[in-house]
């Protein structure tokens, strides 16, 4: 029900409620996607384009289909025409793209020793191996089954073929997958439904972080909260910038706000005047990090933005009024995450 409340407002215009839909599915596309291109930055690209077109269709959404089944069998054909394009490339150029993962780098878990936690590595990355033995349909229909948990019916409707052939499909796959894994295949089944999607916890983290300055033409308010302003050095980095940029002659540093945050995770924090900032970044692009902005005041959003920041080259967002100037958000991320 809430999916279709959703969808209606959606069909008439609301662009925030299709984003609560974004929200609410885009792990699970991106999840569809990389599972037939076994690439992330094509993933984070397919789950994209699959939203959009989408939003471009949802008019002729009748809801015969749950909208998530309708949503995934969009993601279905984009990341297919995604790889017979790559296909076509590695025929014409005499190589084919592959995606190398780094299964080694996992998200600890506190609750395992050492051992407990070598060992689970070393599952995974045999899990992992076994199922890129699977032929593309195969690994699809097990993904769909056993992570995202689709009926047959549900399943039939994504792959558009005949739900005897999912049943038979499915059968088939886990076989081959028995074969290969043996008595982990009960393993595989755990991990897949109970624990940490395996794809999902080999994403890196990045370091990402905001300053909130008040921008006025006089000093701010008595009483106004204010936070220590970066380094002697990036100040005069900075404000010369800001300056140049604001023309107001007082800047006020109010808030700052960093935190580690996993790739596809949302970072929430409040901010002066009563406003949210999210980021969320989504993808790694050498030492950048491509991420996505939303401001928010109550149930209005005031930005939503994508940008690509590199380290040591924050953003600059400005103009939300606050006091007697406007706010300036300065937003900045580090691919490394350790560092502070």
């Amino acid at each position: 029900m809430e999916d279709q409340a959703l969808v209606e407002r959606s069909q008439g215009g609301d662009l925030a409620a299709f984003e609560a839909l974004v929200e609410k599915y885009r792990q699970r596309v991106w999840r569809l996607a990389f599972n037939v291109l076994r690439d992330r930055e094509e993933a984070w690209d397919v789950a994209q384009e699959a939203f959009i077109r989408a939003w471009q269709a949802l008019t002729n959404f009748r809801g015969q289909s749950a909208f998530y089944t309708w949503l995934f069998r969009i993601t279905m054909n984009v990341a297919s025409d995604r790889l017979r394009q790559r296909g076509a490339r590695g025929r014409a150029f005499g190589t084919e793209r592959i995606g190398e993962e780094e299964m080694e780098r996992t998200m600890p878990d506190t609750e395992l020793t050492p051992d407990e936690r070598a060992a689970r590595v070393e599952q995974r990355a045999r899990i992992d191996k076994a199922l890129a033995t699977l032929p593309e349909h195969h690994r699809t229909i097990i993904m769909l089954s056993d992570l995202e948990g689709l009926s047959y019916r549900e399943i039939a409707d994504v792959l558009e073929i005949p739900m005897g052939t999912v049943m038979s499909r499915l059968h088939n796959a886990r076989k081959k997958l028995r074969d290969v894994l043996g008595p982990m295949l009960a393993l595989l089944l755990a991990l897949l439904l109970g624990l940490v999607p395996l794809v999902l916890e080999a994403q890196q983290s990045v370091r990402v972080g905001c300053r909130v300055v008040l921008a006025s033409d006089t000093p701010p308010p008595a009483g106004t909260t204010q936070v220590p302003p970066p380094t002697e050095e990036r100040v005069q980095r900075v404000l010369p910038r800001l300056r140049e940029m604001f023309k107001f002659k007082e800047y006020t540093w109010l808030d700052r706000h960093r935190a580690a945050v996993s790739i596809g995770d949302t970072q929430r924090w409040a901010i002066p005047g009563g406003r949210q900032i999210e980021v969320t970044p989504e993808s790694v692009v050498g030492e950048a990090v491509r991420m996505r902005v939303k401001l928010i005041r109550g149930a209005t959003t005031e930005l939503a933005t994508n940008m690509q920041i590199a380290s040591g080259y924050p953003a600059v967002i400005g103009g939300p009024k606050h006091a007697d100037g406007v706010l300036i958000i300065i937003v900045w991320a580090n691919t490394r995450a350790e560092r502070q």
